[in-house]
């Protein structure tokens, strides 16, 4: 959504997309699982306090100051479009993020390092690929010779053996 702003620019206003996801809060981290992508995201605190709050009511800046307490040399208008470019990227908005003059998240990395800024919570979003049931019935029990982790049912080849 994108109506005007007091300066007569467009204003972002984002909105999480809902529906076909598979949604589970576990220890201050947020899982989504994707069921057209097939594909598994782990939003950390501040990342899914911003998408939580994508409710097509809350813009750029509301956001960002929900994650990142003012006087802080790192706005967090910088933290929310940052993880607004996370899940734009991953399509868990209704609508792509474009940010045409936004700071770059090297630029972003480098603002917090130079201002010590170990408190702030960086948005993080990862991801994964869900394997498809053929994949996941291939892979080999413990003690089974393998050549790397992705083999291994445990995900664990050491010195040639599944654990």
């Amino acid at each position: 959504m994108r109506p005007a702003d007091a300066g007569g620019r467009d204003a972002f206003i984002p909105v999480a997309r809902k529906d076909r996801l598979v949604i589970e809060e576990l220890d201050g981290e947020l899982l989504i699982y994707d069921l057209d992508r097939d594909k598994a995201h782990c939003l950390n605190g501040s990342a899914a306090i911003v998408w939580q709050h994508c409710d097509g009511s809350h813009t750029v800046e509301d956001l960002g100051a929900l994650i990142a307490p003012e006087g802080e040399r790192v706005s967090g208008g910088e933290l929310a479009r940052d993880a607004l470019e996370q899940l734009s990227r991953r399509r868990l908005l209704e609508e792509p993020f474009e940010e045409p003059n936004g700071v770059s998240r090297r630029d972003l990395m480098r603002k917090l390092a130079v201002a010590g800024a170990i408190g702030l919570s960086i948005p993080v979003v990862k991801s994964i690929v869900a394997p498809t049931a053929a994949q996941a019935a291939t892979l080999l029990p413990p003690g089974a010779n393998c050549s790397n982790n992705a083999q291994c049912a445990s995900n664990l080849c050491v010195a040639g053996v599944c654990l």
